[in-house]
């Protein structure tokens, strides 16, 4: 399993815009045989930073993300609402060993 963190900060006037380009991505991103799951959160001090919990089940499953059109969709609709730079941060699946995905 491949964990990533993707971090977004969203301009204020953007964030229910986002809010719903996310949730369709997330949903079609979910329907990939290669992803587990895929979350999405809002900090709750700071309605306008997000993180996209996507969990992958191999380390190919995330460049296959890439290129699919929901992602090229997802990517091209928010690309103005971003108060800053995305990042991420990428993690190893520890316990439970089989997460039962």
């Amino acid at each position: 399993m491949l964990i990533v963190h993707v971090h977004v900060q969203v301009k204020p006037e953007c964030i229910e815009a986002f809010k719903m380009a996310t949730e369709a991505n997330a949903g079609a991103s979910v329907q990939e045989p290669g992803i587990a799951r895929f979350d999405v959160v809002q900090q709750s001090d700071d309605a306008s930073r997000f993180v996209l919990v996507e969990v992958y089940r191999t380390a190919e499953a995330p460049a296959a993300h890439k290129a699919t059109a929901h992602y090229a969709e997802w990517r091209d609709a928010v690309a103005d609402m971003m108060a800053a730079p995305r990042t991420s941060v990428k993690y190893a699946n520890l316990f439970p060993e089989d997460a039962g995905w």
